[in-house]
C-alpha cells in the first residue's frame, strides 16, 4: 500500500513545478466531452421537471440540480476550449411552460422527477470515478474530484428529501439461503 503522506507531496509537487502540462490524451478528451454532453442532457431534464412540479420542494431541489450542472458545464466547456477540444452539440433549452397545463399522462410525477435526477446523479458520479481514473493530468484530475464532491453533497440533500416523501426506491432484500425471512 502506498504512502499517504508520499502521495500528497508528490502531488504537490506535481502542482507547483514549472514543466509545460503535456497535451491531453485520447481518453481524457473522450471523457471530458461525453461528461460535458451528459451534464447537457441532464439539465433539460431537470427543466421538464421544472414544468410539470407544482411541489415547492421538488422546484427547489430541481432548481439547485440545474445551478450545480450548469455551473460544472462552464467549467468543463471552458477546460474543454482552453485544451482545443470540440464541444458536443447538444438539445436546446426547454421554454417555461406551466405545470397545470402539462396533460396528466405526460406528466411526470414528484416521485419520478426525484428518481430521475437520482439516476442521473449516480451516472455523473460514475463518470467523474472514470474521468480520475483515466487523468494523467492534475489540473483535468482537480476539476474530476471537484465535480464529485459537488455531485456527492448534492445527492446527500436529494435523499433526504426522497427519504421524507417515501420516494426512494429499494430492492428486495437479500436473504442468503437457510436464514429465515425477517420480514
Amino acid at each position: 500500500m502506498g504512502n499517504p503522506i508520499e502521495a500528497a507531496w508528490n502531488f504537490l509537487k506535481t502542482r507547483v513545478d514549472d514543466e509545460p502540462k503535456s497535451p491531453l490524451h485520447v481518453i481524457e478528451v473522450g471523457d471530458c466531452w461525453k461528461y460535458l454532453a451528459t451534464l447537457e442532457e441532464f439539465i433539460r431534464y431537470e427543466e421538464i421537471g421544472l414544468n410539470t412540479t407544482v411541489d415547492d420542494e421538488v422546484r427547489e431541489m430541481l432548481t439547485d440540480a440545474v445551478k450545480m450542472c450548469e455551473s460544472q458545464a462552464k467549467r468543463m466547456s471552458q477546460f474543454m476550449t482552453k485544451e482545443g477540444i470540440s464541444l458536443p452539440d447538444v438539445t436546446p433549452a426547454k421554454p417555461d411552460s406551466q405545470p397545470n397545463a402539462v396533460p396528466l399522462g405526460v406528466k411526470l410525477t414528484d416521485d419520478e422527477i426525484t428518481n430521475g435526477v437520482a439516476f442521473k446523479l449516480v451516472i455523473l458520479m460514475t463518470m467523474c470515478g472514470k474521468g480520475q481514473a483515466d487523468v494523467i493530468r492534475n489540473d483535468l484530475g482537480m476539476l474530476w474530484i471537484e465535480f464529485y464532491t459537488e455531485t456527492v453533497t448534492f445527492g446527500a440533500t436529494l435523499k433526504t428529501l426522497m427519504r421524507k416523501r417515501g420516494w426512494i426506491k429499494i430492492p428486495p432484500y437479500y436473504y442468503p439461503a437457510g436464514m429465515p425471512n425477517r420480514n
